[in-house]
C-alpha cells in the first residue's frame, strides 16, 4: 500500500518539534504539505490555509491538526467534507459538545477521526496500567508543575477561553490517569487560579474520587520554577509506584521499572496509520470532560496579573 499523504495545518513549536520527526520514523505515512500562518519547511509544499491547500496543494489522504483548539472543530468540519482523515492534536477541541458532530461526521463519511492523547503512549503507562490492575489502591497524588514561560512562550491563545490554561498539560495528566486505573473517577472539587488579567487559569487544586473512595489529590501549577514537575504518584497495598517525567520513568517502591527515551508522537502516528487501516476512529473525551467539570465546579479565584 502506498503511504498515506498527510499534511500538518498549524506548524508551531510541537508540530515542528514533535510531528516531523514522528512521520519521518513511522512506516505508512509520509508528509506531504503544510498549512500555517507560521511558516513552513524546506522542500515541502507550503500554504497559508487550510482552504488553500485543499484547493491548490497536492493531493493528500489525512490531515493533522496542530493548530489551538478553539479552531480545530471548524478546520475538522472542513477536511472531513473534502474527504480526509482527521487526527487532532490535544485537547481535541475547546468544548466537549462539539466533538460529537465531527464523530457523527466522519462515521458518514467512512473516514478516521482520532483524538489524540500524546501521554497515553509514554513507556511507562502501559507498565503501569499493568501493576494497577492487580493491586488494592489506596491513594494517588500528581504534581504537574511547569514554567509557562518556558513551556509555552508567546502563545496567547492558551490565555483566551478555550485555551485552558494550566488545564493543557494538565489534560495530560489526566489522560495518563484516566488510562493507568482500574475504575472511572470523577471529581469531587476544584479549586481554579486565574490572573486578574487572563480568562484562563494558571494553577488548578483538584480533587477525584472513584466508586470505592479512591484518594485523588492533583495539582496543577505554570508558576513553577526551578525542576519541573509531571509526576503521578500511587499508593497501594503492595508499595508506591511512581510515573514520572510525563510517564517516560516508572519505579516501584524506588526501584526503577522503565526509563525510556520518549517516542510518545511515534506512537500517535502507528495507531493513526492502524485506524486508517482498518477504517475506524478513536475519539475518546474522558479527560476533556474531567476538565470541564473543572470549571463547572470550581470555586475561582484571582490571584496577581500574569505578563509574558
Amino acid at each position: 500500500m502506498p503511504p498515506i499523504r498527510l499534511a500538518i495545518v498549524g506548524f508551531g513549536k510541537i508540530a515542528r518539534d514533535q510531528h516531523v520527526p514522528a512521520i519521518a520514523t513511522t512506516p505508512g505515512i509520509a508528509l506531504t504539505a503544510i498549512a500555517s500562518h507560521d511558516g513552513g519547511l524546506e522542500g515541502i509544499p507550503y500554504f497559508k490555509t487550510l482552504d488553500h491547500l485543499l484547493s491548490e496543494g497536492p493531493q493528500i489522504d489525512a490531515v493533522a491538526l496542530c493548530t489551538p483548539p478553539q479552531v480545530r472543530r471548524a478546520q475538522a468540519e472542513v477536511a472531513l467534507a473534502a474527504g480526509k482523515h482527521v487526527l487532532l492534536e490535544k485537547p481535541p477541541g475547546a468544548t466537549v459538545s462539539e466533538i460529537a458532530p465531527l464523530v457523527a461526521q466522519a462515521q458518514r463519511a467512512g473516514r478516521t477521526l482520532f483524538a489524540t492523547w500524546h501521554s497515553r503512549f509514554a513507556p511507562a503507562v502501559e507498565p503501569a496500567r499493568a501493576f494497577l490492575a492487580e493491586r488494592t489502591l489506596r491513594a494517588v497524588t500528581i504534581a504537574w508543575k511547569e514554567d509557562v514561560r518556558i513551556w509555552h512562550p508567546g502563545q496567547a491563545w492558551i490565555w483566551e477561553p478555550g485555551g485552558l490554561g494550566v488545564f493543557d498539560p494538565g489534560i495530560n495528566a489526566l489522560s495518563i490517569l484516566t488510562e493507568i486505573l482500574p475504575r472511572p473517577i470523577f471529581l469531587t472539587r476544584a479549586e481554579l487560579a486565574f490572573p486578574a488579567n487572563r480568562a484562563a487559569p494558571i494553577a488548578a487544586d483538584l480533587d477525584f474520587s472513584d466508586t470505592n473512595g479512591l484518594a485523588i489529590h492533583a495539582e496543577f501549577d505554570f508558576r513553577q520554577t526551578g525542576p519541573q514537575s509531571w509526576d503521578i504518584l500511587v499508593e497501594t497495598a503492595d508499595g508506591v509506584l511512581v510515573l514520572s517525567k510525563g510517564g517516560a520513568e516508572l519505579a516501584h517502591d524506588g526501584k526503577k521499572l522503565v526509563e525510556t527515551p520518549e517516542a510518545e508522537y511515534r506512537g500517535i502516528y502507528r495507531r493513526f496509520v492502524e485506524l486508517i487501516a482498518g477504517g475506524m476512529s478513536d475519539v475518546d473525551l474522558v479527560p476533556l470532560q474531567h476538565v470541564a467539570d473543572a470549571f463547572m465546579l470550581g470555586r475561582r479565584t484571582l490571584v496577581e496579573p500574569f505578563e509574558d
